[in-house]
């Protein structure tokens, strides 16, 4: 996969944060860490699109005897 190199700016506190995300020895860089960050977001975001469609469906089918928490249980236990 290819890399794209960027600059970003953060505030003192995110800075801080990070060093401390460092400092755990889970990640071995910023880069590294804020990669991770943005690949959880990712899954985060299609969860949550997911669940979205889900309860779309079960409002427009009329008739659900699941509620919106077992719909939103289901489609995590999917995963």
């Amino acid at each position: 996969m290819a890399m794209v190199k960027k600059s970003i700016t953060v505030t003192d506190q995110q800075e801080q944060w990070m060093q401390a995300q460092l400092a755990t020895g889970n990640y071995a860089s910023d880069s590294e860490l804020l990669r991770d960050l943005i690949r959880k977001e990712q899954m985060r975001t299609s969860e949550v699109e997911v669940i979205r469609q889900e309860l779309i469906k079960a409002e427009q089918s009329g008739f659900s005897r699941r509620s919106p928490d077992d719909i939103v249980n289901a489609v995590i236990a999917r995963k």
